[in-house]
């Protein structure tokens, strides 16, 4: 991957809604890749944004289509349609790049094996600096604690031996771990936050007006025995709340809500999975010193007062998750309001 005049063309796929808060850095990151800017497109799809957005997406010289229906799901839809390049990455506008050579390095397993359908870092990248959401989420491998519990998490973190917790072989290589993935078997929460696509495979599988993350996977492996990934040795910053309480809720209450909402597209594999981690992610909450003793497990591996958080962020969880599956079997549950929606 030295040389930049046989680097392979990239499309990165951002969704957007008053986004212009977080937009500017994930696109300053982006174009001091140390990579053919003439082999990289930059998709902004935007569901309608009405602050600054998509005048920063101008100044970083970005093609902009538009979302009618807002969600970051059906942007990515949107925009995978639209690409045309060898490979598709999905970035979040709230993910930074950490390296000038990021773009490379994740493409590297791609290129070096053909079996190999789609690459994601391995953890996110910890910012002494950042927000302490944001070095919670770094630490613990995860935006949302109930994936932690549930073992369906897909990240390095320091409370869990492995980048996930379903014990899922890996082969080790220099530079990143591939594996595979097999039908019929549960699936960590792969395809988010900096994961990148064959576009070949992407348009083989996936015909829909919505994507979440890893039902492309599920769909794909409704058709075929198994598929081959990568977990790249590198990270990729997530700004994820940064310090913000009302934010964590916020994108908590429209995590479960459309979990329910739009549970209709998904495959069925997915919603049935939820089971068992409901149970284990109940017992862990209500027990209280499950919670308490990951706290102090982590606070001795990396002294960082944002370890603080985990309780309030399982409780916070486990509250809203229960409200909402409340209000959803009693048939009052509305799909969120992204009229003034902000990243």
């Amino acid at each position: 991957m030295e040389n930049r005049s046989q680097l392979p063309t990239v499309d990165v796929i951002i969704p957007t809604l008053n986004a212009a808060k977080a937009l500017e850095p994930c696109l300053r990151s982006i174009r001091f890749q140390k990579y053919d800017q003439k082999k990289l497109r930059i998709l902004i799809i935007d569901g309608g944004s009405i602050d600054e957005t998509l005048n920063i997406a101008k100044n970083y010289q970005c093609l902009i289509f538009p979302n009618p229906l807002k969600t970051a799901e059906a942007a990515k839809a949107v925009g995978i349609k639209k690409s045309k390049s060898k490979y598709i990455a999905l970035i979040d506008s709230d993910n930074i790049l950490p390296s000038p050579d990021w773009l490379s390095v994740m493409i590297t397993p791609l290129e070096n094996d053909l079996k190999i359908v789609g690459s994601e870092p391995w953890e996110y990248t910890y910012r002494p600096n950042g927000g302490f959401i944001e070095r919670y989420s770094a630490l613990t491998g995860v935006n949302d604690p109930y994936a932690l519990i549930a073992g369906n998490y897909d990240r390095t973190n320091l409370l869990r031996p492995n980048w996930n917790g379903l014990n899922i072989p890996v082969i080790n290589h220099r530079n990143y771990q591939s594996f595979t993935l097999k039908q019929g078997n549960r699936l960590p929460s792969i395809g988010a936050n900096g994961t990148i696509y064959r576009k070949s495979f992407l348009h083989k599988y996936f015909h829909s007006d919505y994507l979440i993350d890893v039902d492309v996977i599920t769909q794909a492996l409704s058709k075929t025995d198994n598929l081959s990934f990568a977990k790249v040795k590198c990270g990729i910053i997530h700004t994820y709340c940064e310090s913000s309480i009302p934010k964590f809720i916020r994108k908590q209450n429209r995590r479960v809500t459309d979990l329910y909402i739009y549970q209709n597209i998904r495959p069925n594999q997915i919603v049935k999975s939820h089971l068992f981690g409901n149970i284990k992610f109940t017992l862990y909450v209500i027990l209280i010193f499950p919670m308490l003793f990951d706290t102090i497990k982590g606070l001795i591996r990396k002294s960082d007062p944002a370890w603080s958080f985990h309780t309030l962020a399982c409780v916070l969880t486990f509250y809203i998750y229960i409200l909402v599956t409340i209000k959803y079997k009693l048939g009052i549950l509305k799909p969120i309001n992204r009229q003034q929606w902000q990243q």
